[in-house]
């Protein structure tokens, strides 16, 4: 069985960090999905390719992967600085700001 660890990036819709702080490992599909000639559903019989695995560090996660006998690939994360403004959204209504604020 062939599975990958990785840590998802945040998403495009929010400039929060909720939900990446934890490592997934998720089976890569083995067989490949067919499509019902009557619905136009796709389906596959490979059920392992539903189940993904959540750890709180990337060791625990290679270590259920090499504790089960599962080929492992590792995905590291892309990590961006913080943007972060000192004072933050308040500061274009304070009174003592540097510059006078005009549209």
């Amino acid at each position: 069985m062939r599975a990958r660890i990785y840590q998802p990036a945040k998403t495009a819709m929010s400039s929060g960090q909720g939900k990446t702080k934890h490592w997934y490992l998720d089976y890569v599909q083995d067989s490949p999905r067919s499509i019902d000639p009557l619905m136009g559903w796709t389906s596959s019989a490979d059920t392992q390719s539903q189940v993904r695995l959540r750890f709180e560090t990337k060791e625990a996660a290679l270590a259920y992967a090499k504790e089960h006998g599962i080929d492992a690939t590792v995905m590291e994360p892309k990590k961006r600085k913080a943007n972060i403004r000192a004072r933050g959204y308040a500061e274009n209504f304070a009174s003592d700001r540097r510059a006078p604020w005009t549209h």
